[in-house]
């Protein structure tokens, strides 16, 4: 039996300060990026003292505020302020840590969690936070099922939920469940009073949320803006927290500005406190102004094309495997944010296990044509390939700021590949996905364990199986990766299905995704937790110069 404790939650000054370094324009370069760190050039903070409201931009609609449900990058930002987790996980080690549980032990099969939790915490309704929250909200979300298809590949293979007394909790599974511990430090699977896991779920999506958290909702208004006000009487926040107590902030208003320029200009002008959107055109001139920027690589997942080989076209292993050929990476640099970086894998750098798979996605347009070429594509008068009548072609339907899939586009184009690029609202991209029709999806998903793949790809029964394809060896080796407990293994594992999915044309790596925002020089104390997501409870605000 594996015991985790931590008898003294560390406050004050016994607690790591998170320090950004000074960087300036002249020195980041395509070769020499921040790899997870930031860009500051901001004087000395003085100590930390509360008030004020932080004024933050976003770029598109939260849509579902939910994060036990799926969210985009703006959502979880959003949610992660409303609710706790069980654990946290330190971004510069990887450790998981105490939060609203004090101390741990995990079988040696590792089948089974028992979890001590915190002393008096409770719901922003005041009703208690104890061992029967656990077991309501972990039951919650595998019930949602879709709804909530990344908790609940968390929660596969859960066999019962224990609660011996208010204060302890035993969690078990049907088999090993390596990534477990480390899913517990995510907002996916943070915790609602009982007033929110009886709602429904389209009612969670729209606010009816009652977390422990620091902060409480108070208005969202679709595609317009995101207001939480400071939760009183706040004494449980995470053990990497820098002070105890209520939040230094008396709120937090998000607003949706979906111009770039706008952004920039609210920041510069003072009338901004953090632009969360900020586009890789605007960093020198953030840096020019001598505005602080903050950049994390997102663990996890790396932004990439998803094909639907139920779909005739994509059913092609020549034309899925095309596409990775005639892909130029290294010429998508340019155009990205200085703290990002084409792709190497298909996860992140940053990902625990992550190995550079790179020689699997070498540019060569030539061997693209020459694959098609034998599978019969023939390039029409117009450039774009047919084959018995049917043209190479289809469309990505997207919601990202993501300049990069236009050179893509172009790309392809060349190789007698023509794709139509369908930017749209966040809302009807999650719809079509949902529907399963779309021949190629495009996104990343951040998590900071490799058992991301199994999340999106596992082809298993029950899986979310992005691609509609048969089950393989590559099922087998994501299963086995989350059950080992021989780290060794696991990563041979990874190793194996992650150069699977490429080699087999499951997933098309493009580029990492970097969370990049930049804040007046009056924020302090914000920091990223280790999956990129905004940590707002420490962060305070000095008058503005």
């Amino acid at each position: 039996m594996q015991e985790f404790s931590n008898t003294s939650l560390r406050t004050g000054s016994r607690l790591r300060r998170l320090v950004f370094p000074l960087l300036m324009a002249s020195a980041l370069t395509a070769c020499d990026k921040p790899e997870a760190a930031s860009a500051s050039n901001k004087p000395a903070a003085d100590t930390p003292h509360s008030g004020g409201t932080l004024l933050v931009a976003i770029d598109t609609d939260p849509n579902c505020l939910d994060p036990q449900q799926v969210g985009n990058n703006n959502s979880l930002n959003i949610g992660r302020q409303l609710t706790d987790s069980l654990t946290d996980q330190d971004p510069q080690t990887g450790k998981i840590v105490p939060w609203l549980a004090t101390q741990w032990q995990v079988s040696d099969d590792n089948r089974s969690f028992s979890f001590t939790l915190r002393d008096g915490v409770t719901f922003s309704d005041g009703t208690p936070f104890n061992s029967q929250s656990v077991k309501d909200n972990l039951e919650a979300i595998v019930a949602m099922g879709a709804r909530s298809s990344l908790a609940s590949t968390y929660l596969k293979g859960l066999s019962s939920i224990e609660t011996p007394d208010a204060k302890h909790v035993v969690i078990k599974f049907v088999q090993p469940n390596a990534q477990f511990l480390q899913a517990t430090s995510t907002m996916s699977l943070g915790f609602f009073a009982n007033s929110t896991v009886k709602a429904t779920v389209d009612a969670r999506c729209q606010g009816n949320l009652v977390g422990t958290g620091p902060f409480v909702l108070k208005t969202f208004v679709h595609n317009q803006k995101v207001d939480i006000t400071r939760r009183q009487g706040y004494q449980w926040p995470s053990s990497l927290a820098q002070h105890r107590g209520d939040s230094y902030l008396d709120g937090i208003e998000y607003r949706v500005v979906p111009e770039s320029g706008v952004r920039f200009g609210s920041l510069v002008s003072g009338q901004l406190d953090l632009n969360a959107g900020v586009t890789p055109q605007d960093e020198p001139l953030i840096l020019a102004k001598k505005l602080p920027i903050i950049a994390r690589t997102n663990p996890g997942l790396v932004y990439s094309l998803f094909p639907n080989q139920s779909m005739p076209l994509m059913a092609d292993e020549s034309v899925r495997k095309a596409l990775n050929l005639a892909i130029d990476r290294a010429a998508l640099q340019p155009i990205l944010s200085r703290y990002q970086a084409p792709a190497s894998s298909v996860l992140a750098k940053t990902t625990p296990l992550y190995q550079d798979l790179g020689s699997q996605l070498k540019y060569d347009p030539q061997a693209a044509e020459n694959l098609l070429n034998k599978d019969g594509w023939v390039k029409g008068a117009d450039g774009v390939r047919v084959k018995g009548g049917q043209r190479l072609r289809f469309t990505l339907t997207y919601w990202q700021s993501a300049p990069f899939i236009e050179l893509v586009q172009q790309q392809l184009r060349k190789v007698g590949i023509d794709i139509q690029l369908d930017k749209a609202p966040i809302g009807q991209v999650i719809a079509r996905q949902s529907s399963g029709s779309q021949e190629v999806e495009f996104y990343n998903l951040t998590r900071s364990d490799p058992d991301v793949l199994r999340t999106v790809f596992d082809a298993g029964p029950g899986g979310r199986n992005v691609n509609k394809r048969a089950a393989n060896q590559i099922d087998s080796a994501l299963q086995q990766s989350s059950q080992t407990l021989d780290n060794d293994k696991r990563q041979q594992l990874v190793s194996d299905a992650a150069k699977g999915l490429i080699a087999d044309g499951d997933a098309i790596p493009l580029v990492e995704l970097a969370t990049v925002i930049a804040t007046g020089n009056n924020v302090h104390g914000f920091r990223y937790d280790a999956s990129s997501r905004f940590q707002l409870y420490d962060t305070w605000l000095s008058p503005k110069s």
